[in-house]
């Protein structure tokens, strides 16, 4: 079968790889004997996260923290003390699974990962449900939203305007989004009436102070990650320790989180993080009393939910998919999100196209 393949730092290619025994594309092709609540023939999502059912962390719904769901835990036991769950596509550390960009894909414990799509709702909308709707549904369910509130996004990607449509949807009065890319910030103006602060041109907590009155958002949500970007001398300076390896990740977006929130509010990251950060401002979160959710998202608690909450049309993701492809074109779609060209959201790779 064809496949996007990962062969080293800024390259890709489509490349014959074999078929995996047990098969799942957007349709069941194949299950084993142990799958019960999903037939051959089935239209699936398949959440991003690999978690088995069983473990503890599975039973209370945690399931990104998964015990048996990674086979390779050495690694990241020593990193950070315990391995997480599995994640497709993700890296040796996670698990060392075969990524969905392929004409087919093995989706370990199927009963628990593979959900039925409803009739009538697009691929290029339901494909949204594997990771960036649950993402972003997750951001927002951390803030422990009661109505009301001011939620400020960092990122205007396809995570970081899941992660606003669901604050709104969960009660926030008011969102606004912070990145450099104009079109980025017009589609989530456009799309979800927020209001908007460029970076680039704005001085992001003097802003966000007088939106707020100057007490602050109630709520930040980080859905950037370690390659944040920024201007000024700070980001110089993070981007010139990354690249001697004096620290991992750029944590520029997680300090402005924690800085602008209001005293006694919650920071809530799901940009991925790998390693270790230098000035943290530590002292910032614990003297305003700040509490700090993060993690890798619970597919399975939510894509449920979320796959209702789309065929009742309450979210519709479907305008991230600015770029449908072949899988062919893989590594062409893959540079245009990476340079941001062309006012790029989200790269939509399909196999059966010419």
């Amino acid at each position: 079968m064809r496949a996007l393949c990962w062969e080293g730092v800024g390259k890709l290619a489509v490349r014959d790889v074999p078929e995996p025994a047990v098969r799942s594309a957007g349709d069941m092709v194949e299950i084993g004997p142990d799958v019960r609540r999903i037939s051959v023939g089935d239209r699936v999502v398949v959440g991003s996260v690999v978690a088995c059912g069983s473990c503890w962390y599975c039973r209370t719904e945690q399931f990104s923290l998964c015990d048996n769901s990674n086979p390779q835990p050495v690694f990241t036991e020593k990193l950070w003390g315990h391995s997480p769950a599995g994640i497709l596509g993700y890296s040796h550390a996670a698990g060392g699974y075969s990524g969905s960009h392929a004409e087919y894909i093995r989706v370990p414990f199927g009963d628990v990962g593979a959900f039925t799509v409803p009739d009538g709702v697009p691929d290029d909308s339901v494909v949204f449900a594997s990771d960036a709707m649950p993402t972003g549904w997750m951001a927002a369910d951390f803030c422990n939203l009661k109505g009301g509130e001011v939620v400020a996004v960092w990122g205007a990607g396809g995570v970081g305007q899941m992660a606003a449509r669901s604050a709104q949807i969960l009660g926030a009065e008011r969102v606004v989004m912070i990145d450099r890319l104009p079109e980025r910030l017009a589609t989530a103006s456009q799309r979800l009436g927020v209001e908007t602060i460029d970076y680039a041109e704005t001085d992001v907590l003097e802003a966000l102070r007088e939106m707020t009155a100057g007490r602050g958002p109630d709520a930040c949500i980080e859905a950037v990650g370690m390659e944040s970007h920024d201007v000024g001398p700070a980001y110089a300076y993070d981007k010139a320790k990354q690249t001697v390896r004096a620290q991992t990740d750029r944590p520029t977006s997680v300090r402005q989180a924690i800085m602008a929130c209001r005293k006694g509010g919650t920071v809530s990251i799901v940009g991925v993080y790998g390693g270790l950060v230098d000035k943290f401002p530590l002292g910032a979160a614990m003297n305003k009393a700040l509490v700090l959710r993060m993690g890798q998202m619970h597919a399975q608690r939510y894509i449920p939910m979320l796959l209702d909450r789309v065929a009742a049309g309450e979210i519709d993701p479907g305008y991230l998919a600015t770029h449908p492809m072949s899988l062919e074109q893989g590594a062409r779609g893959y540079e245009i999100f990476e340079k941001k060209e062309d006012g790029c959201l989200r790269t939509v790779l399909h196999p059966q196209a010419a």
